[in-house]
């Protein structure tokens, strides 16, 4: 767990982080330049550089906050009862599509992933999923598999991620109910997860 900023810091962190974004939605990330984000933003070079070392380390700590914050909102899945591991799939899915409706930084970071192509946006959203699915499985699933959780948790979150991104086609319109609709046909019902106590909780 990260040490707890300052108000001051954090305002700072969270100005650069949204003159990024801005700048990322006009052009890629190689051809943004530290001053561009300082004159967006309204920091003086100095202060950028009393926080971070270049715009590489200003990108992955957004990338690393908002990853964060992820986990958090996925893992509230936990306080809820089901009774199938398909459903816990979905469900957070649902979580997922909840936290980018109402983070304006995820809106942005999914813009990343398809205009930019950029492979730290994808490597949050995937180890943020990861953790929290990992996590809930390994306490609530016996695994009947030869293949590993962990394996069998990489090749299905890999495809949901690529699939929820992909079906984004328009930033300011997820369609929730179509991406949960296709996702309930093509995923199966992990017959060999047996669930502990037959509930998820």
């Amino acid at each position: 767990m990260k040490k707890k900023e300052d108000l001051r810091i954090r305002k700072t962190k969270a100005n650069l982080y949204k003159g990024l974004l801005l700048l990322m939605e006009q052009k890629s990330f190689e051809e943004i330049k530290v001053i561009d984000i300082c004159n967006v933003s309204l920091i003086n070079r100095s202060t950028f550089y009393d926080h971070f070392s270049d715009k590489y380390e200003l990108l992955s700590s957004l990338m690393e906050d908002t990853k964060e914050e992820l986990i958090i909102n996925l893992k509230k899945a936990k306080d809820l009862k089901i009774t199938s591991v398909k459903d816990y799939y979905l469900l957070v899915v649902k979580e997922l599509v909840n936290f980018i409706n109402k983070n304006i930084n995820s809106y942005a970071i999914l813009s990343i992933l398809k205009v930019n192509n950029n492979s730290i946006a994808n490597d949050m959203i995937f180890e943020a999923s990861k953790t929290a699915i990992l996590e809930k499985l390994e306490q609530n699933c016996i695994n009947h598999s030869s293949v590993p959780l962990e394996d069998i948790v990489n090749f299905y979150v890999s495809g949901l991620i690529t699939f929820v991104t992909e079906n984004i086609l328009d930033i300011n319109r997820i369609d929730e109910d179509k991406i949960i609709r296709d996702l309930e046909e093509l995923l199966p019902n992990f017959e060999y997860l047996e669930i502990k106590n037959n509930m998820l909780t």
